[in-house]
């Protein structure tokens, strides 16, 4: 899929193909152990190796609004995902993204998931590309960090 193609989407196909692109990388990245979850962790690995980072998702909902630590993290992770051209994304629905990255068992952190690039290179997947794409039209539109919607199972 093209920019042109991406930008003459009406808005709510666009909201609903970006939320099941990320669905798709998110449990393509699952599969290939290639998921950072939480936010201490993504900064671990941003700060060891800032190029193995595909794509980074940060993720709130109400209760955690107002949590001012969380979103001054936030703040710093944005920061250092514009200075090292990696694409980021907001869901509102932590709990839908800790389902799809996570195990039923486990409780996760999952306000902040890196998509790490494989051992063997980076990612070819169109999914991403869409992700990408996505990104570099709200950045145009001066939304720097662009919300997404998860579908629902």
């Amino acid at each position: 899929m093209t920019l042109e193609e991406v930008i003459v989407q009406k808005p709510v196909e666009r909201a609903q193909c970006t939320g099941k692109a990320l669905e798709e990388v998110l449990e393509t990245a699952k599969d290939s152990d290639c998921l950072t979850i939480g936010v201490y962790e993504s900064a671990k690995v941003m700060n060891v190796d800032p190029d193995s980072v595909a794509f980074c998702v940060l993720a709130t909902d109400e209760e955690f609004e107002c949590d001012i630590a969380l979103q001054i993290h936030f703040t710093l992770i944005q920061a250092f995902c514009f200075d090292n051209d990696i694409s980021i994304v907001r869901v509102n629905d932590m709990q839908r993204l800790a389902e799809i990255v996570g195990d039923k068992s486990e409780q996760l952190d999952a306000h902040c998931v890196l998509i790490t690039n494989p051992a063997e290179g980076s990612w070819e997947d169109p999914a991403l590309e869409k992700l990408h794409l996505f990104c570099e039209e709200s950045r145009s539109l001066n939304d720097w960090v662009p919300e997404i919607t998860l579908p629902e199972r």
